[in-house]
């Protein structure tokens, strides 16, 4: 689709963002089962189903956009998901490879962050308020998750791991 519009733009990055969402998904699950920290594991199964309702509401969002939900291929995120296979290849100590999950899924969360603050900003410009919202909402959770991870890998996963290497 040729963007001619704002609306055009916003269309066409929450196709992006809705593909994404949904490679994520099938990296995360891959990537979860490998995690040994039980704070770790608790967050991203958390995260999986917080992710299906953020799914859900790019549908609301493309219904009041009056667009059929689909999503355009986002290469960004086939990167990152493969990134985070590949760690699973590395050999890492248990302790080892929880660190570095996180680091790949906090890659991922930092492009969702930037996506829907993206997508955000474009549905205020353009004037609706009630996708704003929808969107504002995911970005709050994106945010948090990254919060989340970041204070499970310094209060407890990157601690671990430097024993684990000692």
């Amino acid at each position: 689709m040729a963007s001619k519009t704002m609306k055009d733009l916003l269309i066409m990055e929450l196709r992006d963002i809705y593909d994404a969402e949904k490679q994520g998904l099938r990296g995360m699950n891959k990537v979860a089962r490998k995690v040994t920290n039980e704070k770790l594991k608790e967050a991203l199964s958390n995260h999986k189903e917080e992710t299906e309702q953020q799914v859900e509401r790019l549908k609301q969002v493309f219904e009041l956009l009056d667009q059929r939900p689909r999503g355009k291929h986002c290469d960004a995120m086939e990167g990152l998901v493969s990134e985070a296979q590949e760690i699973l290849e590395e050999g890492l100590e248990p302790e080892v490879l929880d660190a570095a999950i996180i680091a790949a899924i906090q890659k991922i969360e930092h492009y969702e962050i930037a996506s829907y603050g993206t997508v955000h900003a474009y549905a205020e410009a353009i004037g609706n308020q009630e996708v704003a919202k929808l969107l504002e909402q995911t970005l709050n959770e994106e945010k948090k998750t990254d919060e989340l991870l970041n204070k499970i890998a310094v209060g407890e996963v990157n601690k671990k791991a430097m024993q684990a290497a000692a």
